[in-house]
């Protein structure tokens, strides 16, 4: 468990210690909860919890403003959902959805709290250019990327580059996979499109299996290297195991459904830090994966580097060590995502880039030049 807690923590796990909260600690908490994608999940862990009354009124504000943002956003992403649909139809591809949208159109306890930032596909990777020129001819198109980074996405990553709807302005990430191609980890993909299911609100939308989903959420939490939402993706984690792997049965599938794709490790870290943050009662199953679990000395280091980066993401978290664990986490998840010869001139390139962009803005052709 937390040692000391951020308060937002505090919050979320111990949601009546806010009927005490000063001033100064319901500010740094909003803060906490915007910076790292958790107010609306603050929001609704409160309202469960019949504490409205005990939230001072400017924070019932804040709180509320996010909740209608979040219905607002949920009726966006069913519509978008539906015309996605309508493009796949016209070329006999069935419509699978990823992480967020699939919580939402599947309707499990994860959506509850969780905002809509784009939504994600897996579609096969022989019918990826069919899908890309039917959103094209849907009004999607390809948001700006140089030529470096259209070659990157399309020859070394798991999706294409994002598509950005010319007038709703929706976002769709469509996926081949749920790991880079490149990446030291390996899953086939016809594994996942082989056992989806459809959506009780529509058969024609489809999602992972509910062991899938927990194991693409891992993945995807612990390999990828950005953490600005970490801790919102653990949670995502929490609420999917509470809702779907609820029997013995159940947990054996989990298991053996990880070792089928080659994803124990990612699941061994979801499970060890659901531990040691919310104190979940998983311990059994990592002594299950314990023959391939990281070694005493690797699960030391990652403790220091998960511990730190799944914190909220705001300055009041960033003290020395964590910012070291964070820039780690960055480049261990680039490190997991290509081999070295590929890696170094890429981070290079990467690393040029922005401090070009830093100290020599590209100026729009309308733009006046500055006195």
């Amino acid at each position: 468990m937390w040692r000391n807690p951020p308060v937002l923590i505090k919050a979320l796990l111990s949601p009546k210690s806010v009927v005490h909260f000063s001033t100064p600690e319901w500010e740094l908490c909003i803060r906490q909860a915007r910076s790292s994608q958790l107010l609306v999940r603050l929001a609704i862990t409160l309202r469960e919890h019949s504490l409205e009354n005990a939230i001072p009124r400017p924070v019932l504000k804040h709180l509320v403003a996010a909740v209608v943002h979040y219905e607002h956003l949920r009726n966006a992403v069913r519509n978008e959902v539906a015309y996605l649909a309508e493009a796949l139809s016209l070329i006999d591809v069935p419509l699978v959805l990823l992480k967020g949208a699939a919580y939402e159109l599947r309707g499990l306890r994860a959506a509850r709290c969780r905002m809509f930032n784009d939504i994600d596909l897996l579609v096969p990777k022989a019918r990826i250019e069919e899908v890309e020129v039917s959103l094209l001819l849907h009004g999607w198109a390809g948001m700006q990327q140089d030529a470096y980074d259209d070659h990157y996405y399309r020859t070394w990553m798991h999706e294409i580059p994002p598509l950005r709807h010319l007038t709703r302005l929706s976002v769709v990430d469509v996926h081949h996979n749920i790991v880079p191609d490149t990446g030291s980890i390996k899953v086939a993909p016809d594994k996942l499109l082989k056992n989806i299911h459809s959506c009780p609100s529509n058969p024609d939308i489809f999602v992972l299996s509910n062991q899938d989903m927990i194991l693409h959420s891992a993945v995807h939490l612990f390999n990828d290297g950005e953490f600005d939402h970490g801790l919102r993706d653990l949670l995502d984690i929490r609420d999917l195991i509470h809702e779907s792997i609820c029997t013995e049965t159940e947990w054996d599938l989990l298991i053996s459904r990880a070792e089928e794709l080659g994803l124990v490790k990612p699941l061994v870290y979801a499970l060890r830090y659901l531990n040691r943050l919310f104190d979940e009662p998983v311990q059994p199953y990592l002594d299950k994966l314990s023959k391939q679990a990281p070694s005493k000395l690797q699960c030391y280091v990652m403790d220091f580097l998960f511990l730190r980066g799944l914190q909220p993401d705001h300055s009041s978290c960033n003290d020395t060590p964590t910012l070291i664990a964070r820039i780690s986490l960055y480049l261990r998840g680039h490190a997991l995502r290509m081999p070295p010869h590929l890696l170094l001139p890429h981070l290079i390139r990467k690393s040029l880039t922005r401090l070009r962009e830093t100290y020599f803005p590209r100026r729009e052709a309308n733009e006046p030049l500055q006195p």
